[in-house]
């Protein structure tokens, strides 16, 4: 109301909303990476202690103090719902639900399968998938680490559009007095939909691509879930 610019008003909204995910850290690869190192604890601890405990279920109740604390809950998830009596293809589905990873899938895969199975081939499976784990963690620090610097351009160029625009205000605010008009608004738009689409694009270029999840556990209204 004070500019009488509303498109302005849109598009400072915009960036007041986008700009801090786009110009802050990358937490999404981070976060992803300490969920990788988390699950891959974890099927340390469970064929550690499938050894020397009577069974799959008595293994993960052992791991339940001791869990990461990134999958503390998923894991207190799991073990409330074995005792409780349901099996553990059902508990398994929706704890690789509460996780949301791909290894998080693998793992409640290999947990259904353990409960009919050798306590050895369950270890051994455990084993791979931290092992699996450990290498998608080092793998994500280091995508990270070589897009960190398209996200130095992106905050480069944020930051010189908003000096350059702060300077016209301060002392030259008649180069941007026909912005005021009904077609300055419209060049306004066009213009600020194009360096939207131009941030977009390189925020896409920096972030890293989701994992698929060709393994995710589907509902099924005669067991309660299935894969």
């Amino acid at each position: 109301m004070v500019t009488g610019w509303p498109v302005g008003a849109v598009l400072a909204a915009a960036a007041g909303w986008w700009m801090p995910a786009l110009l802050g850290p990358d937490t999404t690869a981070q976060t992803e990476a300490d969920l990788a190192e988390a699950l891959a604890s974890w099927a340390e601890q469970l064929r550690d202690m499938i050894t020397g405990a009577s069974g799959l279920h008595q293994a993960i109740t052992a791991t339940v103090p001791v869990a990461p604390e990134l999958i503390r809950k998923p894991v207190q998830g799991l073990e409330a719902r074995l005792r409780t009596g349901q099996s553990m293809e059902q508990a398994a589905v929706l704890f690789a639900r509460e996780v949301g990873s791909d290894l998080g899938d693998l793992i409640a895969i290999t947990l259904t399968m353990g409960a009919s199975r050798h306590s050895g081939e369950v270890a051994g499976a455990l084993s791979r998938l931290a092992e699996a784990a450990r290498e998608r963690a080092i793998t994500v620090a280091k995508v990270s680490a070589s897009r960190a610097r398209v996200r130095s351009s992106v905050r480069i160029i944020a930051g010189a559009t908003t000096f350059m625009l702060m300077a016209m205000v301060a002392f030259n605010p008649g180069f941007l007095q026909p912005l005021g008009t009904f077609s300055g608004q419209l060049v306004l738009g066009v213009v600020g939909g194009l360096w939207a689409v131009s941030f977009l694009w390189l925020a896409r270029l920096a972030s890293l691509p989701r994992q698929a999840r060709p393994f995710t556990p589907v509902p099924d209204d005669a067991v309660g879930g299935a894969w």
